[in-house]
């Protein structure tokens, strides 16, 4: 959204609530991905990110006309998505919930060496990129709700300590704590059991047939490797108002931080809303 200030944003808010179609359209186009992300981070599936973000898009879209300018608009609408996904029960591992125990003895036990080649022609590199992103977005669910979203918010978007905070219901100094002590809890799993980025035993190329016959990467589905878009650069979308303090090396350097696109189903959805009676709904709200 090529929008430089306040005013021209605000101009846009006034003309998508009075029905100007175009208008709304350059606002959820300049957040969805960003909206997606976060949900995909907080959910860890491709369909239950997609759901949500379908749910928080509706719900700005319903509730444009309250956003008044008092913050950017990138954290009026993290607040809304982040109120939505802290109470959102839908999704996969709210019915099969994580923890680092558990998938650290996945990773020890797991019976690897006893399954068949299940690659089916795909090459293994490309499937051992796919199974990399995919266990980012799994480890994330070993964390607690609120403990994930503080990680995702300072980690994946650098978001301010104040202004996130403010999201969480928290101080600054409060936030800055428990974002410092999640990221140890996260990179000292990564030690003990990563052997791409710490001392551990596992590695995405040894695991690939097993991450297979467990449903976690299919060959014919490759969804993340196919979201990462040729070149979207970070800064692009996300506001950073101030550099947040710099988070340990392997936190860092893991690939919590890659974006990815809205997939196409998302794009229909929004596009057959904009295209019908349902856009009504922001004139009337």
């Amino acid at each position: 959204m090529n929008v430089k200030t306040k005013e021209e944003l605000q101009n846009l808010v006034e003309k998508a609530t009075s029905g100007d179609k175009s208008s709304l359209e350059t606002i959820v186009l300049s957040v969805q991905d960003l909206v997606f992300n976060l949900s995909l981070r907080m959910l860890g599936t491709f369909a239950d990110a997609e759901d949500a973000t379908q749910d928080i898009l509706l719900k700005m879209i319903t509730h444009l006309s309250s956003f008044r300018g008092d913050s950017s608009f990138t954290t009026w609408v993290f607040s809304i998505a982040v109120n939505h996904l802290r109470d959102y029960k839908k999704h996969m591992f709210a019915k099969m919930p994580l923890n680092f125990e558990f998938y650290g003895d996945d990773i020890k036990n797991g019976k690897i060496d006893d399954v068949p080649d299940l690659t089916q022609n795909v090459e293994k590199s490309i499937l051992a990129e796919e199974l990399k992103m995919s266990c980012t977005n799994v480890m994330l669910q070993c964390l607690d709700t609120e403990s994930r979203c503080i990680f995702i918010l300072g980690t994946m978007f650098k978001v301010d300590s104040r202004i996130a905070g403010e999201i969480m219901g928290l101080s600054p100094e409060a936030y800055r704590q428990r974002l410092s002590r999640i990221r140890g809890k996260m990179a000292d799993f990564l030690k003990e059991y990563c052997g791409e980025y710490g001392n551990g035993t596992c590695r995405c190329t040894d695991r690939v047939n097993y991450a297979i016959q467990n449903h976690r990467i299919s060959p014919a589905r490759l969804e993340f490797t196919a979201a990462i878009p040729s070149a979207i650069p970070m800064e692009t979308m996300v506001e950073v108002k101030e550099a947040m303090e710099e988070i340990d090396d392997l936190s860092q350097e893991f690939s919590f931080c890659k974006a990815y696109q809205s997939p196409a189903g998302l794009k229909a959805f929004l596009q057959n809303f904009l295209d019908g009676t349902s856009f009504s709904v922001v004139r009337n709200a």
